[in-house]
């Protein structure tokens, strides 16, 4: 089966923390604080590989992960940023996040090579902290979480015009006439199980791309069959040419199997109903000729409009495929050149994991009933917090909770009547 779907989960690389040393050499025995930074996380890149037309090495492999970045060292040394890990995809494959379906990425037209998950930053060493005030900081900033994130891939492809009808229709046929393509032709139910892309050479460099969109049947739209595995397919596309069994050869009603296919592309995306369409009348070759004519002209009646146009032709033969490509070329030439683009939707970097504030949680050592909390985010904080007023000590115990400083006070231990110290400032603890 044609791999054209795949859901996987990717983790960018966890920023190094930050490092805690002091400077300890002969003759210096005062040291200062010379712990380096940690190294940044590998990114998570998708890139496009011309060479691919499937997302079938994403069926068997679930997670991808870039690497993490290393930890600072003393002696204010940096620590090694993590590798980035490069994802291939075919061009026209769009990056949505799995749950809400938006978009975050289209991997088409200039869009080559594009970061979908950051590595986290590194942390800052202790080095960094040391104050007048405070000269041997013994914290430092972890480094910033990985970030993780399930997406769907779905390979759009990325043709001018898309080519639908009931299976055995001839569109095989078709694109096998018209392009330089070379798709497998029978009498099945689902001749094709792939989609077909192929080039149609007009001469003196110019042409166009067409998709050749597998047989839909009724309830594609829903699930039923293979047509719903491609309609996506035909969401680039700027043309649509729309292929009918103008014989009724199968027994089937030609303006019926028009009606139909129409419903189910409306069913999928309304929009696509309001493109430009060629109705290809086909088979005409097992027509007797006095009722070609009445048989195009029927469907011409019904069918055709400023949007649609009805040329009768034998994919067979040959009968007709000179103006069924002129007419498709003269829509192309009307119509803007670029194809249909998605713009991004969800943004990585503004949903997943904030950045963690450097601080320290630890008990006395000589009192297991007092926990010391220190870091430069919580001494500005209580130099410009008036902790008097109700308002202004509500809005420090918020501060402690979402950076999860009371979580880390919880964690060691504390219990209700302990002391946390702080800076100069000593607080008596009672779970709320």
């Amino acid at each position: 089966m044609f791999a054209d779907r795949a859901t996987i989960v990717i983790r960018s690389g966890k920023g190094g923390d930050g490092h805690v040393s002091f400077r300890r050499e002969k003759f210096v025995p005062d040291g200062g604080p010379d712990g380096g930074d940690g190294g940044k996380g590998g990114d998570v890149i998708f890139e496009v590989d011309e060479g691919m037309t499937t997302l079938s090495d994403y069926r068997h492999r679930r997670k991808y992960a870039a690497g993490n970045g290393e930890e600072g060292k003393k002696k204010r040394c940096h620590g090694k940023n993590g590798e980035d890990i490069v994802l291939k995809v075919p061009a026209g494959t769009v990056i949505r996040e799995s749950k809400t379906g938006q978009v975050i990425a289209d991997m088409s037209g200039d869009v080559k090579r594009k970061v979908i998950l950051k590595g986290g930053r590194g942390g800052t060493g202790n080095m960094h902290y040391a104050t007048s005030t405070m000269q041997a900081p013994k914290y430092a900033r972890p480094g910033q979480d990985a970030k993780e994130l399930e997406v769907l891939l779905e390979l759009k492809l990325i043709a001018d015009v898309g080519l639908v009808g009931y299976p055995n229709a001839g569109k095989s046929t078709l694109l096998s006439r018209v392009t330089n393509a070379d798709p497998k032709i029978g009498s099945y139910p689902f001749t094709t199980i792939e989609p077909g892309l192929g080039v149609v050479d007009i001469g003196e460099g110019q042409g166009f791309v067409m998709a050749d969109i597998p047989g839909l049947i009724e309830g594609a739209s829903e699930g039923l069959g293979l047509g719903h595995e491609f309609l996506r397919h035909i969401d680039r596309t700027r043309v649509i040419v729309h292929l009918v069994d103008a014989a009724g050869s199968e027994g089937r009603d030609p303006a019926q199997d028009v009606r139909q296919i129409r419903s189910e592309l409306a069913a999928w995306s309304e929009e696509i109903t309001q493109r430009p369409c060629v109705l290809a009348a086909n088979k005409l070759d097992l027509l007797a000729p006095e009722d070609r004519e009445a048989a195009v002209s029927a469907l011409r009646e019904e069918f055709g409009d400023d949007k649609t146009r009805v040329i009768g032709i034998s994919a067979a033969t040959g009968e007709g495929l000179d103006d069924l490509i002129h007419a498709v070329w003269e829509i192309l030439s009307s119509l803007e050149s670029e194809p249909v683009r998605y713009e991004q939707e969800y943004f990585p970097d503004e949903h997943l994991a904030p950045d963690r504030l450097p601080y320290t949680v630890q008990r006395d050592p000589g009192n297991p009933h007092i926990f010391i909390v220190e870091g430069p985010k919580i001494e500005k904080m209580l130099g410009y917090t008036n902790l008097e007023s109700e308002k202004g000590f509500r809005f420090f115990q918020n501060f402690l909770k979402d950076t999860g400083i009371l979580e880390e006070l919880e964690a060691l231990g504390i219990t209700d009547g302990d002391t946390v110290r702080m800076y100069g400032h000593q607080f008596e603890y009672f779970k709320s």
